[in-house]
């Protein structure tokens, strides 16, 4: 009979230990779960910075492609006015000449469009 008493000691002590052992995991799942819950918001603002920064970058990219866009068509609007005069004297002299030019860049257009 001491040996019933003791396998049933010892399977009170394993029940005891298995209860111990539950509470235990539930308080290790609560903790990773908080855990896991403070990475992810950690994550999230992470990438809420990074949309942020990648925003403004953008933003003064398109700033910065609009500046250059205006200082190029300035620069096409002076060097036209300054070679108009020219052009008009060479399609005086050369009227036919300048013409068939016309036509052919015309023609060469279409074909660009065209596509």
């Amino acid at each position: 009979m001491a040996t019933a008493q003791n396998i049933n000691a010892r399977l009170a002590t394993l029940r005891s230990d298995l209860e111990t052992l539950q509470k235990d995991l539930r308080a290790l799942a609560a903790d990773a779960s908080t855990v896991a819950s403070a990475q992810a918001k950690d994550a999230l603002k992470t990438a809420q910075d990074v949309s942020e920064r990648a925003y403004e970058l953008a933003e003064e990219a398109a700033a910065q492609a609009g500046k250059s866009a205006f200082e190029a068509a300035e620069d096409v609007e002076e060097w036209a006015n300054e070679n108009a005069e020219t052009l008009r004297a060479t399609v005086r002299e050369q009227p036919l000449t300048s013409l068939a030019i016309a036509v052919g860049v015309g023609a060469f257009l279409a074909l660009l469009l065209k596509r």
